[in-house]
């Protein structure tokens, strides 16, 4: 009974605490993101109070959280959609690789940290996180935006190249022979192109199968159907997320849009308790002494996700103001960065590693809502530099 007690009592002191962050977020219009960060860095190992009842629940409801935030960014595309950009998209996939994922190794090498944390790190620099910026186009209004096919597919050739990338750092860091990496890359292959055929010749049956006239039963099928995918893709080293993700864009007509208002509660819920649980897992008091690298790597990745985005975005077909929108809503870093780091500590690569790991992410998970909102200032004063011009031009 007591443990009953707690469990409630902790439950429902922190979701009314979320609750008054984020009006304290919409009264100074500003992103709820990194005041939820900060409530989990208050409340976890080493902040002003411990959670401990429900850990568990958390850690639950955060992978329920970015399953739901990227399932309702699938609703916003077609399967047509999707590939048609893809395939328009792929060397800024490999621009995204390749400037994203040195600074990383790059770093490790110089810290002496050697060759397999280079990789371990490479791919903590590389993948900005999903469930951010899902949210983030979703508060903005972005969806509908140009640029934004563009943004969806480097995070879903980001996704995929994780699910090649996993398998292999797993075998590396295990000491497996490469056989097994192989085996295990051929099955996330096989799965996620099994995924997006599935989704674009039987998505109609799927929305048919989940049309109902009550929203209950709607919301049943649905986050049942969400969470079988989800935990197959993961069976078979894919991101839980793409699950969702190729889920969401499966479904087509009302009952996408049904879907989408019946669970968007549920995801509010879900996505505030997946940006706590991301600050309860970092120690504060292990950040100081690495926190000056921490930020001139964030400060140099910036730069490198920025131009991706920007580059991505005009080979797209986005003028000024959508290549701006792309490179600074692709900044942020996340749960994967989290995960990639915890395999290499949990392998005994160097324990300053998943500080150094959680201090990067961390500041960027902070600032990454933030940036895009300054898209709209700079747009403006660009406008406004340019009617200066003109008028000058114009009396001479």
């Amino acid at each position: 009974m007591h443990g009953t007690v707690e469990l409630l009592l902790e439950l429902g002191i922190l979701i009314g605490a979320l609750g008054l962050l984020g009006a304290l977020a919409g009264r100074f219009a500003i992103s709820a993101i990194p005041l939820y960060l900060l409530a989990g860095l208050a409340f976890g190992h080493g902040g002003i109070y411990e959670l401990h009842a429900i850990t568990g629940f958390l850690e639950v409801g955060a992978q329920v959280g970015v399953v739901l935030l990227l399932f309702t960014l699938g609703l916003e595309y077609t399967p047509r959609e999707l590939l048609g950009t893809m395939k328009t998209s792929w060397t800024g996939a490999v621009v995204d690789l390749v400037l994203n994922a040195t600074p990383g190794v790059v770093c490790a090498l110089l810290l002496g940290w050697g060759p397999v944390a280079a990789v371990v790190f490479g791919g903590v620099t590389y993948v900005s996180s999903s469930g951010i910026i899902a949210k983030v186009l979703s508060d903005l209004g972005w969806l509908g935006n140009r640029e934004t096919p563009t943004v969806l597919a480097l995070l879903v050739a980001e996704d995929l190249v994780m699910a090649l990338y996993l398998p292999i750092v797993t075998t590396i860091l295990a000491g497996l022979a490469f056989a097994q990496a192989a085996w295990g890359l051929a099955i996330a292959l096989l799965a996620v192109a099994a995924a997006f055929v599935v989704a674009s010749r039987c998505g109609h049956l799927l929305s048919r199968f989940l049309a109902s006239p009550s929203n209950e039963i709607l919301m049943l099928k649905v986050m049942g159907i969400i969470l079988v995918v989800a935990g197959l893709a993961e069976q078979v080293h894919v991101s839980a997320a793409v699950g969702a993700f190729f889920v969401g864009i499966a479904l087509s007509g009302e009952v996408s849009h049904q879907a989408e208002e019946t669970l968007e509660p549920l995801k509010n819920l879900f996505a505030a308790i997946f940006f706590v649980n991301f600050g309860l897992q970092t120690d504060p008091t292990a950040l100081p002494p690495v926190l000056p690298i921490a930020i001139t790597l964030a400060v140099c990745t910036i730069a490198t996700k920025f131009a991706t985005g920007w580059w991505a975005a005009g080979q797209g077909g986005s003028m000024f103001t959508g290549r701006l929108r792309a490179g600074l809503v692709l900044i942020p870093r996340g749960e994967f960065s989290i995960v990639i780091a915890g395999l290499g500590v949990a392998a005994g690569l160097d324990p300053q590693l998943g500080s150094m790991a959680a201090a990067y992410v961390l500041i960027l998970a902070a600032l990454g809502p933030m940036a895009p909102r300054l898209a709209g200032p700079i747009v403006h004063k660009r406008r406004k530099k340019a009617r200066a011009r003109r008028l000058a031009d114009a009396q001479a």
